[in-house]
């Protein structure tokens, strides 16, 4: 009767949360001192397609602009020189020559720094304010996604991107009290670097614009506008294009006028509305405040800078470098692990039509991936590039890796487990099936017997162990080639069973059955390849990728599985984080709670919050504290790192991977699965998990003390007992214990709850 009691009580305590009481808090709010005075450590805003930073300092007011189709798709000259040698059949006599040296001359020719393709940035705008008014403080209130700055004297500039309307790209800014003294609109310098012309400017009374002229008709224009309001100044601001479809001038003009017509609290009321909604999808609590405002921030990445009809987010999303200078590494798409991990924890979160922005856009390339099968790997079926621009142009740069064709198996992945997490099954038959066969397809064509009979690919690597060395070829298949290729496989006999194609389903099965083992040491240890053992400190996990992310080696795989990890985390530990980068961090740390090991993934996900962002949240791939944690003290910002760490934070608190893939078994729920003994407490509403459940639990005092399942679809629900020896009291009778599982059949839309009862002190946590 106590727990029936307790019951109700939770029940009604859960049933009055409202929509508002997911918006996160002031506490989690950016809060930055003035000046500011790099970009990268900015305010960042954004609508998916149209990305702002805020920053600067004393009485000058900085708007660094950016669009996520911004891009120069020309080849480079030396690429140019040598496109007819651009194939995997020059790659593969030039490594069996041994002449590295032409190697890199062909596959890094596209890769130049100071030329196309690259990404390119949009410009600045530049405001002097009012004699008297300085900056003192700058805020981003993630609630409402609006930027705002603390004048000395009192008053506070407000701006937002306006989320409301992706395809009419403008920001509004709000200035009070007097006139500014100047706005500026600089257009990019680093452009003629490309062999542009320099920007035409001009203005007439309350605007001021630059053109700039680019490659192939291609231009763009940057305009800022504005009219008295009562109490100050009002700004509108947008960057249009010549693929916008019409004249950019035009466009812009017509789309400021727009926005100063509609006026700052009308637009700015439909784009908190569209905020609102984005954070009512779900919700989640943690005992350490620094973790919290990196994971809120981080979600807010995912509203900001990734949505559908607008390009996904490549490295740097929407917030291009204004360091007068080209992107790093072109702002690219990079397919070794960038966007694979840049879109990696969105479905925990629910955001799916964020992530979907991903998986369209590879949708809508899939025939230029066709013919880069064809015309590169001379393939039947699809092939990513491991390194691509907009357009997914193969851009080459260290070719070992980014022409290794099991990048696309990596990011065929990303669909195999959008459907997990949906269970939508039009999305399975008319994209994910299709995509990653496509992608197999090519993957089998190149698949050859080896000497001991099982399928190898002609070369294998393994990122990015040995740069871009002759060394760097190491035996097929390497551990991390057999993942990404057994993962995809056994992905595909799922899906084709689960779309009623059994003799589909046991081909692919049967193919992921002819690529052998991992190769492992005398001790268990995961090795590169048959023979290579990790030399030293390396950034990229890529021999683990069987623990993370695939989950083909688990800690419920058995005692092989179990010293597989055991021995191959020991290692790492052993060969220490000075050759680490950020994201580094933070993957280990997903990785260490996929194993179990609380205190390992707090330890890993605290570090790279200590040391691994710069203030304004921007992951940062060097040490920024000098503390020795890493070789690495540089400071380009990516984004992979940062959506890392929260998907670090999501796997600490719930999980729900399936020990057998491609078995068709949709997982167990796993409450609390990885919390370090210093969270004592910890919740979570709303977050999803495979089989298309949504999952609410409460932990108190060390231990969990309520969960709530609402069925995303009909069947069996199964939910890890790890609850420390308390039997939970559940809002139905014929819930039953089966083996370490307690198990329910639900249909869609169904809610069920468990209260338990606290633990006793000094009782055994597990």
């Amino acid at each position: 009767m106590q727990h029936f009691v307790g019951l109700l009580v939770c029940l009604t305590v859960c049933l009055s949360t409202r929509a508002a009481d997911y918006l996160p808090g002031p506490d989690v709010n950016l809060r930055l001192a003035a000046p500011i005075r790099t970009w990268d450590e900015a305010v960042p805003l954004g609508n998916g397609l149209f990305g702002v930073l805020l920053w600067g300092e004393g009485d000058t007011l900085r708007l660094s602009l950016d669009r996520g189709d911004l891009w120069d798709e020309r080849p480079s000259p030396a690429h140019v020189a040598v496109r007819e040698r651009f194939n995997y059949a020059t790659m593969q006599e030039l490594v069996a020559q041994g002449d590295i040296a032409g190697f890199n001359r062909i596959f890094d020719s596209n890769y130049d720094y100071n030329f196309a393709p690259t990404k390119l940035p949009a410009g600045r705008i530049e405001i002097t304010l009012a004699p008297g008014q300085r900056s003192e403080s700058f805020l981003l209130d993630l609630a409402t996604a609006e930027g705002r700055v603390r004048l000395a004297d009192g008053g506070n500039i407000r701006t937002f991107v306006n989320a409301a309307a992706v395809r009419e790209p403008v920001a509004l800014l709000r200035l009070p009290g007097p006139a500014p003294a100047a706005i500026a609109v600089k257009p990019p310098q680093s452009v003629q670097k490309l062999g542009y012309p320099a920007a035409e400017t001009g203005g007439a009374p309350g605007e001021t614009w630059f053109h700039q002229p680019g490659a192939d008709g291609f231009s763009y224009v940057a305009m800022i506008a504005s009219k008295p309001v009562d109490d100050g100044t009002l700004l509108a601001f947008t960057v249009a294009t010549s693929r916008d479809g019409g004249d950019p001038l035009a466009l812009a003009r017509a789309r400021v006028r727009r926005a100063l017509d509609r006026g700052y609290e009308p637009l700015f009321a439909g784009h908190r509305a569209w905020w609102a909604g984005f954070w009512n999808r779900s919700r989640l609590s943690v005992p350490d405040a620094a973790i919290m405002r990196q994971y809120h921030l981080v979600r807010y990445f995912h509203g900001a800078a990734s949505r559908r009809s607008a390009p996904p987010m490549p490295l740097q999303g929407v917030w291009t470098a204004d360091a007068e200078s080209l992107p790093p590494w072109k702002g690219d798409y990079h397919n070794d692990l960038n966007t694979q991990m840049t879109y990696c924890a969105y479905l925990t979160a629910g955001h799916f039509e964020e992530g979907a922005c991903f998986l369209d856009y590879l949708w809508n390339l899939l025939p230029t991936f066709r013919r880069f099968a064809r015309d590169f790997y001379d393939a039947p079926g699809a092939a990513v590039p491991g390194v691509m621009s907009l357009a997914g142009q193969a851009l080459g740069g260290w070719g070992h890796y980014s022409l290794s064709p099991t990048m696309g198996a990596w990011n065929a992945h990303l669909f195999y487990l959008h459907w997990r997490y949906t269970r939508d099954d039009t999305f399975l038959r008319e994209r994910a099936y299709p995509f990653c066969r496509e992608v197999a397809l090519c993957l089998e064509y190149l698949l050859r017997p080896g000497p001991d009979g099982g399928l190898q690919l002609p070369l294998s690597t393994s990122p990015e162990i040995f740069d871009n060395t002759l060394k760097a070829f190491l035996e097929p298949n390497t551990n991390y080639d057999l993942a990404c290729l057994r993962m995809l496989f056994l992905a595909l006999a799922e899906m084709a069973a689960a779309g009623g194609e059994p003799d589909a389903a046991a081909r692919w099965q049967q193919t992921a059955g002819r690529l052998g083992d991992f190769h492992t040491a005398t001790d268990g240890t995961l090795l590169l390849d048959a023979q290579t053992a990790l030399p030293a400190s390396h950034r990229h996990l890529s021999n683990l990728m069987g623990i993370h992310p695939f989950n083909l080696i688990t800690i419920e795989g058995g005692a092989a599985d179990r010293r597989v990890i055991e021995s191959s985390v020991k290692q790492w530990d052993a060969l220490g984080t000075s050759a680490w980068c950020g994201y580094s961090f933070s993957w280990m740390s997903c990785l260490r709670s996929r194993v179990g090991d609380g205190e390992a993934a707090f330890r890993f996900l605290d570090l790279y919050t200590r040391a691994f962002i710069l203030r304004n949240g921007f992951h940062a791939n060097g040490d920024q504290t000098g503390s020795g944690l890493s070789s690495f003290t540089y400071r380009p910002f990516t984004l992979e790192g940062n959506f890392l760490a929260m998907q670090a934070v999501q796997e600490m608190l719930l999980q729900s991977w399936s020990p057998t893939p491609g078995s068709g078994d949709w997982g167990v729920i796993r409450v609390f699965p990885a919390v370090p003994a210093a969270w004592r407490t910890a919740s979570f509403d709303g977050l999803h998990v495979e089989g298309g459940h949504r999952v609410s639990a409460r932990r108190e005092a060390g231990g969990t003390a309520w969960l709530r399942v609402e069925a995303g679809h009909d069947g069996a629900v199964r939910i890890r007992d790890n609850f420390d020896g308390r039997t939970p009291a559940w809002s139905r009778e014929d819930v039953r214990l089966d083996g370490r599982d307690y198990v329910f059949t639900a249909r869609r839309g169904e809610v069920v709850e468990a209260v338990l009862p606290p633990l006793e002190k000094g009782a055994a946590r597990r």
